[in-house]
């Protein structure tokens, strides 16, 4: 069998005070129309990444209604998830071909993955194009299927897109961020539009007092007496954490106290990243100002937490994005955020209500000077993005979606 997550217990009682006693009736209603069925949610990673983040929280809150639910990944060796990283590329618009024995490495895999898949499940659900032609690849049965995709498919390279649509044609489902993604040429499954949310009470996102955030980030070799501009992201070209070096020098020019916290987190399913890292080691190399945080290196979602609550701002300069969920993390905390504007990231923050957008360097570096230089106009913008968040985008509604969408099937 594919290998099985194990995600603990969690209380769907605890999020009344949140969402009220009205929302979680329709929680468990909806969970009662799916009492007996057996689901599982498949993807390539149980770290490091938005979905597994997703995943991590929705599973075990699923349990808690009473569904039968589990959570497995795939494997793969580097030369597999290095391929996968290229197609998420290319489906992002890279100019990123597959060769033929690229296609190949990545379609035997998928065959052992399918041929590892429990036969006995009512609902699969299937996140992005990693584990995609596991649907066709495992034969027909009962089940019915869904695949959710997670990044910008809106402008995908159209010989990667032509190679994986007839796979997520075969799915009964098809789930995108939002309605721009979905390719224009896909045609068989149902469309479903279902933004990402957050869990306001995972470690990440808990209260965390303001006197033990600056302990911990003290701890780890920030300086509380200086203010801090922070990204947290992948280290993936996409995310652009090189740009973020240059706005920030742009904005010290004017502030010289100013620090920068890059942090990222490994993933199984991303050797790019390693890549990535380097570059950014080279980029701040003798700037004691700027400093990498990873979580092999003891960074994890409690430190993520400290560093969104503390930062003056918080920069997610995307070039492209699905949707981008460190941005309602960090409005939830009540911090502005500079934000690119790209896929999902002006649908949680349009410009004012939580920070601003930008598309270059020159107008990152000016809004993080303009939210430095006015704080209390910052704290109100951060408080609006607080309540976007509250309403639109917490992990209570996802499950909310999730279940209404396989019920309906």
């Amino acid at each position: 069998m594919l290998q099985t997550v194990d995600v603990g217990v969690q209380s769907i009682d605890v999020f009344k005070d949140i969402i009220g006693e009205e929302a979680l009736a329709e929680l468990r209603h909806l969970a009662d129309q799916l009492k007996g069925a057996r689901i599982v949610e498949i993807n390539a990673t149980p770290y490091g990444g938005g979905v597994s983040e997703l995943l991590r929280s929705t599973v075990p809150l699923m349990l808690d209604l009473g569904l039968d639910v589990r959570w497995q990944v795939i494997y793969g060796d580097d030369q597999f998830f290095g391929i996968t990283k290229a197609m998420h590329n290319a489906l992002q618009g890279a100019e990123a071909p597959l060769s033929s024995r690229a296609r190949e490495i990545y379609l035997t895999y998928n065959s052992r993955n399918a041929m590892l898949l429990d036969r006995n499940f009512d609902y699969v659900v299937v996140h992005d194009p990693q584990p995609a032609p596991i649907r066709e690849l495992h034969g027909r049965d009962n089940a019915k299927w869904v695949w959710r995709c997670h990044i910008d498919t809106s402008h995908p390279n159209p010989e990667v897109w032509a190679f994986l649509r007839p796979f997520v044609e075969q799915y009964d489902a098809a789930v995108f961020t939002m309605q721009e993604f979905v390719p224009r040429n896909l045609r068989g499954p149902r469309i479903n539009i279902m933004q990402p949310a957050i869990d306001p009470l995972s470690p990440k996102n808990l209260p965390l007092p303001l006197e033990l955030a600056w302990r911990i980030l003290d701890w780890i070799g920030v300086d509380i007496d200086r203010p801090l501009i922070t990204q947290v992201a992948r280290f993936d070209p996409w995310k652009d954490p090189l740009g973020v070096i240059e706005a920030f020098r742009v904005a010290r020019q004017q502030h010289p106290e100013l620090q920068l916290a890059l942090v990222g987190s490994m993933a199984l399913d991303d050797p790019e990243g390693w890549g990535i890292y380097r570059r950014m080691q080279e980029a701040s190399a003798g700037d004691p100002s700027i400093r990498i945080y990873t979580n092999l290196t003891g960074v994890g979602n409690v430190e993520v937490n400290a560093f969104q609550r503390f930062s003056s701002v918080v920069v997610q300069k995307s070039l492209r994005e699905g949707f981008g969920l460190a941005v309602s993390e960090s409005l939830w905390k009540g911090t502005p955020v500079v934000a690119g504007r790209v896929g999902g990231i002006p649908y949680q923050m349009p410009d004012g209500v939580g920070g601003f957008l930008v598309d270059t360097v020159e107008e990152t570096a000016e809004r993080i000077l303009y939210l430095l230089d006015n704080p209390r106009e910052a704290a109100d913008i951060g408080a609006r993005g607080q309540e976007r968040v509250t309403k639109m985008f917490l992990i209570t509604r996802l499950i909310r979606d999730e279940l209404a969408l396989l019920a309906s099937l």
